[in-house]
């Protein structure tokens, strides 16, 4: 069930109710039993999928530059390795 926020027209308290879609929308204030309105906001739209920008929603294979440094980085690890084992010789 939707969650509804209605504003006291004459004290303007502001309070939360929750309530069916079909239900009739509250007319009376709880404080000073004034009229009330429903505030109506806006709602938050995630864009998903394909033909949209890739910074948005990155994928793990369209990252190049992750996939670069952990290139650079095994190729670190490999040159390191034989370097760590003549040390400890």
């Amino acid at each position: 069930m939707p969650t509804y926020v209605y504003r006291c027209k004459k004290c303007q308290h502001q309070f939360e109710t929750i309530q069916k879609m079909s239900d009739e929308p509250l007319k009376e204030c709880p404080k000073c039993k004034g009229e009330v309105a429903r505030l109506i906001f806006p709602v938050g739209i995630v864009f998903k999928g394909s033909g949209f920008y890739v910074n948005d929603y990155p994928s793990s294979k369209s990252s190049t530059t992750t996939g670069s440094s952990k290139a650079e980085n095994k190729t670190k690890a490999k040159t390191e390795k034989p370097a760590a084992a003549a040390a400890k010789s």
